[in-house]
């Protein structure tokens, strides 16, 4: 079962701000949610410096990614 990746208005200007070796970065990961969202049972992903606080949605097999950003910032 294949979910469907999707970005929240300020996820993805958040997103485009980022340095683009760290949005490639952050990409690769996002991607994998497709296949396995549940990664950790948690709805936050690490990656570097940096993390992706996203929310699953079962009932339209969806992966929302609401907010991208540097740890010091991403939990404000």
């Amino acid at each position: 079962m294949q979910y469907r990746i999707e970005f929240a208005p300020l996820a993805q200007r958040q997103f485009k701000k980022l340095d683009r070796v760290i949005q490639h970065r952050l990409l690769q990961r996002i991607e994998t949610l497709s296949s396995n969202p549940r990664e950790e049972n948690l709805y936050r992903i690490r990656i570097g410096e940096h993390r992706v606080v996203y929310q699953i949605r079962d009932w339209v097999l969806t992966v929302a990614v609401v907010k991208i950003g540097h740890r010091r910032e991403i939990y404000s």
